[in-house]
């Protein structure tokens, strides 16, 4: 009779060494677990206007009957609506189950073993997650005065090194890259490896130098862009995001795709999304609105803090990030401590609307009190 060999002995080393991602209880269980009758979500940077007119009225409108059939398998309508608004091909495009799942397609396109990818020690962890459990290395290059460094991504450059991703307006500083820089960052790279510009917080930009990454696909074959439906435009809960590059890197990237990712109603929602003229500019006035009177409130309470474009800010504590974490959920706010970030003692706090601002302004100055801080 054989003997089963230990489940250890199946495993690869670099999934051993690897962390699995615990994700939030649902809001239910939370207010179980806290004692809070209401829960004010600014932890994932969500839009509280929730998705657009036009979407919400497609979404409606979904014929239940059409559960039963398989979704475009390639989220057809969805690119050429795209390709209208940006003056491209369909094909110079692909949707996929949010935005963590475009990067395992780009990263699995390109990178094989003894591969590394490039990115930031401060910005969103899932390029080096997606890397790092897929056996592949993530050189992490620190922020300067909190954006990224350009040069400092360069000089970690080796023959191996096949994707440089960078968050542009960075996640969870907001500092970004004008155009310029991109530009002068993507001519030293000189189309030689995958450059990644994640831009899932473009919708919020309000500042004119921002590069406009679509139109440098052009120019740079080798770019590759990525945006979501789940901060702006309120669709989180469907997951669906896209990139966008030349025809030649998408049809290599489109290899890896798993078909049928992107169900049926987030493909109607995002589509419709698109068609929404009031949504931005209702956003816009909701995140400047907020920003004024948060930024305004952490002054009151001494608080270092940092922000630039995006719905959120970044808040330092005289305390423990997951302590005050955990006070603020018994008071029903809910934020992201940044340990996990490489922030320790930092929160980020979602830019909402001013009930549950005014809310976490109340739960927070309540436990800096309670702390001792002047």
């Amino acid at each position: 009779m054989m003997t089963a060999q230990p489940l250890e002995t199946l495993v690869p080393d670099y999934i051993k060494r690897f962390q699995a991602y615990i994700p939030s209880k649902p809001d239910d269980e939370l207010k179980k677990i806290y004692g809070c009758s209401k829960l004010y979500r600014l932890n994932n940077n969500e839009n509280p206007l929730g998705p657009p007119e036009t979407a919400r009225r497609a979404i409606e409108a979904f014929p239940p009957a059409q559960a039963s059939i398989y979704p475009s398998g390639d989220a057809h309508h969805l690119r050429c609506k795209l390709a209208d608004i940006f003056g491209m091909h369909p094909d110079q495009f692909l949707a996929g189950n949010g935005a963590n799942e475009v990067i395992a397609f780009v990263i699995k396109a390109f990178c094989q073993q003894g591969d590394n990818i490039i990115t930031a020690d401060k910005t969103f962890a899932v390029y080096e997650w997606v890397a790092e459990f897929s056996g592949f290395e993530a050189r992490l290059v620190p922020l300067v005065d909190y954006g990224f460094d350009a040069s400092g991504m360069i000089d970690k450059i080796d023959e191996r090194t096949k994707i440089l991703f960078v968050c542009n307006p960075n996640n969870p500083t907001g500092s970004w890259w004008n155009e310029r820089t991109l530009s002068s960052f993507l001519d030293r790279i000189d189309g030689k490896r995958i450059v990644v510009v994640d831009e899932a917080y473009r919708e919020f930009v309000r500042s004119a130098d921002f590069p406009d990454s679509m139109a440098l696909i052009g120019k740079y074959p080798n770019l590759v862009v990525f945006r979501t439906f789940s901060k702006m435009y309120g669709l989180a809960g469907l997951r669906i995001g896209y990139l966008a590059g030349s025809r030649e890197v998408v049809d290599i990237i489109r290899r890896t795709c798993i078909v049928y990712s992107v169900n049926a109603l987030a493909q109607v929602g995002a589509f419709f999304a698109l068609a929404d003229k009031e949504h931005i500019p209702r956003t816009h006035e909701i995140v400047s609105a907020g920003k004024r009177f948060l930024l305004k409130e952490l002054d009151l309470m001494g608080l270092p803090y940092v922000h630039g474009e995006g719905n959120f800010v970044m808040a330092r504590l005289p305390m423990s990030d997951s302590l005050a974490y955990r006070k603020m959920m018994t008071r029903g706010v809910m934020v992201r401590a940044m340990t996990g970030f490489r922030f320790p003692n930092w929160i980020r706090i979602t830019v909402s609307c001013q009930e549950a601002l005014e809310a976490f302004v109340e739960a927070l100055s309540g436990i800096v009190k309670d702390n001792g801080a002047p």
